[in-house]
């Protein structure tokens, strides 16, 4: 008989991993304290974009025709309790407000929300970042809250989700981390991994600290890489070289590879700056602060970046954003995506509209969240609408749609053809064939 499982937190994070679940063949039981969040859910909706998703929830959604009715959604911690054999705690440890640190209230709030609802054997999952050392302190709290005692144990299975391709890594890993402190919890997440564990996923077993590390190591890891790009980018600039030749060629070199190799406005999003930040103010806490001193440099060049753009589009419009229109082509942190969490984007764009530009934003996925949190800047329903009139134009976010636009459509909608490709995705010579002054971070003028 299959295994009962349920997901506390339904987020983005946790809606994947739900609908994921129940793809692979368990009966699934969803759970958060957002009552809008879980009609939504119940009506096979999510509450973000993510190519995907949504088809594989009513895949697996009680109610829908032609659904296995494996997976269904509550606000109950108590039936959570009642129903299932093992919960994946998913919830979100957004960064401290006005610290590095990482708020742990949420995951703190549904381990003592679950544990007295837990009064028989069962295996509770965290998946969430924490900083090392979270997981000996909740599997004590377990013990001690739950009436089954010692029988609630505790795992740590880190998520490495890219946003765009979640469901594909959900179902189809790259490797499986748990952190496990008996043969018992390692059998049971092997049996729920057994899948894609047959289709060659490596099973990685470890302690929990290790478990924990591991997240925050491999995002320091590719943070470090995007800013040693951009460091590189500035050197470029500052000697006339280009940065895309100087990637293609480093990337070549199998020690380094050509993946997180594109210079550009940064890294963003809810992952990479807070893991980093909260894993600096861990490894203070742990003092072992002088190790990851490295990692401030790799914050402050992200950062840099953002402003660098800033500064490259007031040279172009002449010095100055007062009465000058500046298009932006892109919200999101990234492509396939509707967050703008620390979007570079939207950073960019109100830099721009402090500094008195007038700032036209369109992003195919990301407007509604963009509207909510910068409601001040100008919003377009499509890429020719954003640009009409405009002085500068930028492009932020790597859409293929923008890859694909028509240099010369929009060249007619414009002020003046200027265009700086702040991902450096876009073709320089399609653009000035165009009759474009193009510029790119890290690259030559011409």
């Amino acid at each position: 008989m299959a295994l009962k499982i349920t997901v506390i937190g339904t987020g983005y994070l946790g809606a994947t991993h739900a609908a994921a679940m129940a793809e692979l063949g368990f009966e699934v039981l969803g759970l958060d304290v957002v009552p809008e969040k879980i009609e939504m859910l119940r009506r096979g909706e999510v509450p973000m974009y993510e190519p995907g998703l949504e088809e594989l929830l009513r895949r697996h959604v009680a109610g829908f025709e032609g659904s296995t009715g494996r997976l269904r959604f509550t606000t109950s911690y108590e039936e959570a309790g009642a129903f299932g054999e093992v919960h994946f705690v998913c919830v979100n440890t957004p960064q401290k407000h006005g610290e590095y640190a990482c708020d742990m209230s949420y995951v703190e709030s549904a381990f003592s929300s679950l544990a007295p609802h837990l009064d028989r054997p069962a295996l509770v999952v965290g998946k969430s970042t924490v900083p090392v050392g979270s997981a000996a302190r909740l599997a004590r709290l377990l013990a001690a809250q739950a009436p089954a005692g010692e029988a609630a144990e505790l795992a740590w299975n880190p998520e490495f989700l890219r946003e765009g391709f979640a469901v594909d890594d959900t179902l189809h890993p790259d490797r499986i981390v748990v952190g496990v402190a008996s043969e018992r919890a390692e059998a049971l997440l092997r049996e729920i991994y057994a899948t894609p564990v047959g289709e060659g996923s490596p099973f990685v077993v470890m302690d929990y600290p290790t478990a924990e590390l591991v997240k925050t190591a491999a995002n320091s890891f590719l943070a470090t890489k995007i800013s040693f790009i951009n460091a590189m980018a500035e050197v470029c600039e500052a000697a006339d070289g280009d940065v895309v030749k100087l990637a293609e060629a480093i990337g070549h070199d199998e020690r380094i590879g050509k993946k997180f190799l594109r210079a550009g406005v940064g890294f963003g999003g809810g992952c990479l700056p807070k893991d980093i930040r909260a894993f600096m103010a861990r490894a203070g806490e742990l003092g072992a602060d002088q190790a990851l001193t490295f990692l401030r440099e790799v914050d402050s060049i992200n950062m840099r970046r953002r402003g660098h753009m800033v500064e490259l589009t007031r040279d172009a419009v002449g010095g100055t954003f007062l009465g000058k229109r500046v298009a932006v082509l892109g919200a999101t942190f990234k492509p396939d995506s509707d967050d703008v969490r620390d979007s570079p984007a939207l950073n960019v764009a109100g830099q721009i509209h402090l500094q008195g530009g007038q700032v036209t934003v369109y992003d195919p996925k990301g407007m509604a969240n963009a509207r909510r949190l910068f409601p001040t800047l100008g919003y377009a329903d499509s890429a020719l609408e954003a640009v009409r009139g405009a002085d500068a134009v930028l492009h932020l976010t790597e859409w293929r749609e923008f890859r694909e636009l028509d240099p010369a459509v929009l060249g007619e909608a414009v002020t003046a053809r200027r265009i700086l490709d702040g991902r450096n995705a876009l073709d320089p010579e399609l653009w000035r064939k165009a009759g474009w002054t193009y510029r790119a971070l890290g690259r030559p003028k011409a």
